[in-house]
């Protein structure tokens, strides 16, 4: 169990946390979308200037956060990087790139402790 554990910092488990909490958040509402069969994009565009504004906020968050993966993937070395970017298409950036600061986090303590 020790060497499962041994790359995760109190940072690193906090990344990984606020991961899981994206992902239920937002699909929690994906699916009432589905079953209440809604307009997800026309609601995220015309459901007033409010949430036209939080769809802005998060689409600018989330492109920039887009490019910070691939550009701090490559530079740390992490593999596939860009498959985090691909999978926030699919679940949701709330989980992608909170996973992607926690596998980072991770990849960081174990170089710094093969280091040491």
């Amino acid at each position: 169990m020790a060497d499962l554990t041994k790359h995760w910092t109190p940072l690193g488990l906090v990344f990984l946390a606020l991961s899981i909490v994206g992902l239920v958040g937002t699909w929690t509402f994906n699916v009432f979308a589905v079953v209440q069969m809604v307009d997800f994009v026309g609601d995220l565009v015309s459901s007033g200037p409010a949430v036209s504004s939080i769809t802005v906020d998060l689409l600018v968050v989330a492109v920039a956060g887009s490019i910070f993966i691939l550009v701090e993937g490559r530079r740390q070395g992490m593999r596939h990087a860009w498959l985090y970017v691909v999978l926030s298409g699919l679940t949701a950036f709330a989980f992608t790139f909170p996973l992607f600061l926690a596998m980072r986090e991770r990849k960081r303590t174990a170089r710094v402790r093969a280091d040491a």
